[in-house]
């Protein structure tokens, strides 16, 4: 069983910044992967960035490429999620999610543990 915090959403501008933090405990030795999700109202719940800790190889949806950065610190059982020039479009509820399986990162049935979430509101 894992189980996973998030931090860090909050409100800025239009351009502003925020880094999300995501905490693991309880039996990580097994993850295989994890990612970020969102969810705004009334969308469905998208991948935004996942890793797998195998080889650290990170992907990206097409929309936060070149401004959000995933990355994890295993010694402290921690999953990152930079976001640079945040957009009034990356309003969401965010969420860490992690997995023991492989498969692909952006699809969220594929996760078996998911964090509390954490809203981030980006303001023209």
């Amino acid at each position: 069983q894992t189980t996973l915090v998030e931090s860090g959403g909050g409100s800025v501008q239009s351009g502003g910044s925020l880094r999300l933090t995501c905490t693991a405990s309880g039996d990580t030795d097994s993850t295989y992967k994890m990612a970020w999700f969102r969810q705004a109202p009334g969308r469905e719940r998208e991948g935004v960035a996942g890793i797998y800790f195998g080889d650290s190889s990170a992907f990206y949806i097409d929309s936060v490429k070149g401004r959000f950065t995933i990355s994890q610190d295993n010694a402290k059982k921690t999953l990152y999620l930079q976001m640079n020039n945040l957009k009034p479009e990356d309003s969401a509820t965010y969420y860490c999610a992690a997995s023991i399986y492989s498969g692909s990162w952006w699809i969220a049935g594929g996760f078996e543990f998911w964090g509390q979430g954490t809203q981030v509101t980006v303001s023209s």
